[in-house]
């Protein structure tokens, strides 16, 4: 029986509709008929309610919250939302890189760290990862890393082989890969790790002054990991756990909460620092650039429908507002063009009307029409025009953030800094800031993801690759697969059905 406080079904033009389980048919027993249009319009929205997933960063969740300024950068920066006092909605979305939609949240592998901030002068989005650093620095071969991660042509796996062949081809990955090899390579939560813009961005203040920054979002709830078993078992039990974990607190009150801190570079340091400051493949020593506290984000709002608010929204690093600008960061020029044309080619021409991505800031632009187009259009349509339409404030913005550059057109690496080689900082990582513990079961990570079908040619320049990293570090490694590589996998012994091993055993 209907109850009779519900409201009545309806089709997408909101017409009622007469059942929600019986199809238009001739008779009880006969056909059914094309005349039917919400059956049509049911089967026909099924088959294309699904957009294409995200290349990398496919699988994740987020959530809506605040931002809240609790120092004074304001000497550094004019941007209105790092003001003192200024509270700023915004969205995040945390991720894993290589993994597909369905796939488990505890596989090895970075998160990412997305923040769309709906300031009073526009969308500003910061895409950055849960470490600081990245495995490349020249856009030219993000396309080539992100398929070495995700799964072969031939029989659709993915492949430590090929993902070993391309890093071990590509030095500037190893402090990225000891980063993730480490202990920080497989958060417990979400709630409990840190964010980082990795990319250097230009800050401005209102005076005009210049200054590189770097963003950290420390997590208030305290840096927590699995280790692999714990993972392993986790991919077991639940493979959705870092989406349900995150839905759950924030459903019960228990919102997170992370402390953003910058690390603020004088603009002319960067020419004679002793490693190019722009490399994505390095940090900042704290010693030379200690972090200063900017505010806190909190997250408080669950979405009520995932596909709309998380799956559709669009971050990129191009919504710039007045006050920040980019950096000479290779990676980061690349990115601001790619984001922005991966959502046009994923969610379509006008994904800044949904919802999730439009600013609360005025729209006021000539692009027009297109698919989905819902933004209403009013003449003038074109500019320059002497019809009323919006014009450039030129007094206010008329200088872009800018950098001083010259040189001949190349295609080169950094090399003009002293200190701009692959291998020295991973290094002082393995040697200065890991302990005994964590660099045993650094190796131990390795040694069991180098076991897992990697070629003796390979496997040696890996060896070389972590000599390169530390020798000890890399003998270890080494000794590590050599004593177990013609073992066969343990776990999957473990884990076999007892009753058809003993099946197998009799026939």
């Amino acid at each position: 029986m209907t109850d009779p406080t519900s409201h009545p079904t309806t089709t997408d033009a909101g017409i009622p509709v007469e059942s929600d389980e019986h199809s238009l048919t001739v008779g009880p027993d006969g056909p059914i008929l094309l005349q039917d249009a919400y059956l049509i319009e049911q089967m026909a929205q099924f088959n294309r309610e699904r957009i294409p997933e995200r290349q990398p960063h496919a699988k994740g969740s987020g959530a809506f919250g605040h931002f809240e300024v609790t120092a004074d950068v304001s000497r550094y920066t004019k941007a209105a939302l790092f003001q003192p006092g200024v509270r700023t909605d915004l969205v995040t979305r945390f991720s894993t890189v290589a993994g597909e939609r369905g796939s488990p949240d505890t596989w090895r592998d970075p998160r990412g760290f997305a923040v769309k901030f709906y300031t009073s002068e526009g969308n500003y989005d910061m895409v950055g990862n849960n470490t600081p650093v990245f495995f490349i620095k020249d856009p030219m071969k993000f396309q080539h890393f992100i398929r070495s991660q995700k799964r072969r042509a031939d029989n659709n796996l993915r492949d430590h082989d090929m993902q070993w062949d391309f890093w071990t081809l590509s030095p500037e990955s190893a402090h990225q890969v000891t980063w993730l090899m480490g202990d920080r390579g497989i958060p417990r939560t979400w709630r409990h790790m840190n964010g980082y813009s990795s990319h250097t961005y230009l800050w401005i203040n209102a005076a005009g002054e210049r200054s590189w920054v770097k963003y950290h979002f420390k997590t208030d709830q305290g840096i927590e990991c699995f280790t692999q078993d714990e993972a392993d078992q986790m991919v077991a039990v639940d493979t959705d756990y870092h989406t349900r974990d995150l839905f759950e607190h924030i459903r019960d009150g228990e919102f997170p909460s992370w402390t953003l801190y910058v690390q603020i570079m004088p603009y002319e340091d960067a020419a004679a620092y002793r490693f190019n400051p722009f490399d994505l493949t390095k940090v900042w020593p704290h010693g030379d650039y200690p972090l200063v506290e900017v505010g806190r984000m909190t997250l408080d709002r669950n979405p009520t429908d995932n596909h709309a608010e998380i799956e559709q929204a669009a971050f990129q690093p191009n919504n710039l507002v007045p006050g920040i600008g980019p950096s000479p960061d290779r990676m980061l020029l690349g990115r601001l063009f790619a984001y922005a044309d991966a959502h046009r080619a994923r969610i379509g021409a006008n994904y800044q009307q949904l919802p999730v991505n439009a600013p609360i800031a005025p729209v006021r632009t000539y692009s027009k029409d297109g698919a989905m187009a819902y933004r209403k259009t009013t003449d003038p349509v074109y500019a320059p025009n002497s019809k009323g339409g919006p014009s450039a404030d030129v007094a206010a913005h008329g200088s872009p953030p800018s950098w001083h550059a010259d040189g001949e057109i190349t295609r080169t690496a950094y090399v003009s800094h002293a200190e701009d080689d692959d291998w020295g900082q991973p290094g002082t990582m393995v040697r200065e800031v890991l302990d005994d513990d964590a660099r045993g079961r650094l190796v131990d990570n390795v040694v069991g993801h180098l076991l897992n079908g990697v070629t003796e040619d390979v496997l040696k320049r890996a060896f070389q690759y972590w000599r390169n990293i530390d020798p000890g570090i890399g003998t270890r490694i080494e000794d590590g697969v050599r004593a177990k590589q013609h073992e066969k996998d343990p776990k999957a012994a473990q884990q076999a059905n007892p009753a058809r091993t003993t099946m197998q055993q009799k026939a």
